[in-house]
């Protein structure tokens, strides 16, 4: 009996998911809140030196954008000067008042050892994903 009961039930939880909606049938997807030709990518290029002899464990890219495009995010990648390969890279949301900030260690503590992840000149690419201006067909930001 108890094998009967459990065959059924095993059974009934192979079928289950065939009898509930699939999620894409069940939920309205919002359309492009803007269309894919009004936004562009803005690149801009900065510099940062992190210290050596720095008290605080952790670094912050921070900014704003303006006219940004809803639902794309802020790329940042940091480059060691002279390297083409970047040591790191980081997406981070845009607030409702167009600012963005996105935080990463710079150093850390293994026991009575302190190692530097970062220190010294880097270079900072920040992609912003605008809007185009309707008018004059350029990115106001």
């Amino acid at each position: 009996m108890k094998l009967l009961l459990g065959a059924i039930f095993g059974f009934f939880i192979l079928l289950l998911p065939t009898l509930t909606l699939p999620a894409s049938q069940g939920a309205e997807w919002d359309q492009k809140l803007v269309p894919e030709e009004n936004v562009v990518l803005e690149k801009n290029v900065i510099s940062m030196n992190i210290p050596g002899d720095s008290p605080l464990p952790f670094g912050c890219v921070w900014g704003t954008v303006q006219n940004a495009a809803p639902g794309y995010p802020v790329v940042i990648q940091i480059y060691k000067n002279g390297n083409d390969k970047p040591v790191y890279v980081a997406q981070t949301n845009v607030n409702s008042d167009g600012s963005y900030e996105q935080y990463f260690r710079v150093k850390s503590v293994e026991g009575d050892k302190v190692i530097h992840i970062f220190e010294g000149d880097y270079t900072v690419n920040i992609y912003k994903a605008v809007v185009k201006s309707p008018a004059s067909g350029t990115t106001s930001t």
